[in-house]
């Protein structure tokens, strides 16, 4: 984890918040320790917002980064269960720093790799719970306050591919309830038009991660165009260019950042 110096973490936040709509806000960023979720977290702070950032082991994780330190409202280390018990360890947390947030960020989403005929029971209640009712649970949540406010922002992260119904051989179960989050941002996006709330989905091909292996990283550049797996930091910068506006016309778009890809 690289550390910055007060002078650059200042510099940053000067020229970000003269162009971002952001300044100012709280954003929630769900699985915001690592992986695309530290990198739309890092996005978010250097444009202007303050950060209330989950993740399992967020502590240790961000503990040497003097950069999003400086940014935080606090670091959340909780892990999903249910959406019922995240969402009030959530209410928790936001009752003792008394604020709501104005942007929320959901990247977290467990992955599962099996043939439709291989899932079971579990596996279908995990995977619909994390992927697609918690982030459903979070909009229901946080939506009214964001519309009695003016202002409020959602990013949710699809799955690749799923930006419109499709058959999957190895990830049907998966997949489906990553596509439900199209649903959700544009139901989203005409409940809050009005009221200046904003909703998109981000569908990213194979991306580069710490937490895939050497193997798993060769494997998926094998599949891509261009021999070679999305940064991080390029898709946070993109998604959140999509959403730091006003107006926000890209809301309820389910948008591919994938490159072409085509397994």
């Amino acid at each position: 984890m690289s550390n910055h110096n007060p002078e650059d973490i200042q510099s940053r936040i000067q020229v970000q918040n003269r162009t971002s709509t952001f300044g100012g806000k709280l954003a929630l960023v769900i699985g915001g320790s690592g992986g695309i979720g530290l990198a739309i977290s890092n996005e978010l702070a250097s444009r202007g917002a303050a950060l209330l950032i989950q993740g399992r082991h967020a502590s240790d994780k961000l503990q040497e980064d003097s950069f999003l330190k400086a940014k935080s409202r606090g670091l959340i280390d909780l892990e999903f269960s249910s959406p019922v018990q995240f969402i009030q360890a959530l209410d928790l947390r936001l009752d003792e720093i008394d604020c709501e947030p104005d942007i929320v960020v959901c990247a977290f989403g467990p992955f599962l790799e099996k043939p439709l005929r291989a899932c079971t029971t579990k596996d279908w209640e995990w995977l619909t719970l994390a992927d697609l009712a918690l982030p459903g649970a979070l909009a229901s949540r946080f939506l009214p306050g964001m519309m009695e406010r003016k202002y409020g922002r959602f990013i949710f992260f699809g799955g690749t591919r799923t930006d419109s119904i499709r058959s999957y051989k190895k990830t049907a179960a998966y997949a489906s309830a990553k596509t439900g989050l199209g649903v959700l941002a544009k139901s989203i996006a005409v409940e809050g038009a009005s009221n200046n709330v904003a909703a998109i989905v981000v569908c990213p091909g194979p991306v580069e991660t710490e937490y895939l292996d050497r193997e798993t990283i060769i494997r998926h550049a094998s599949l891509t165009a261009t021999g070679s797996l999305s940064k991080a930091d390029i898709i946070a910068s993109i998604a959140l260019n999509l959403i730091d506006a006003e107006p926000c016309i890209a809301s309820g778009a389910v948008i591919n950042l994938d490159g072409g890809f085509a397994p």
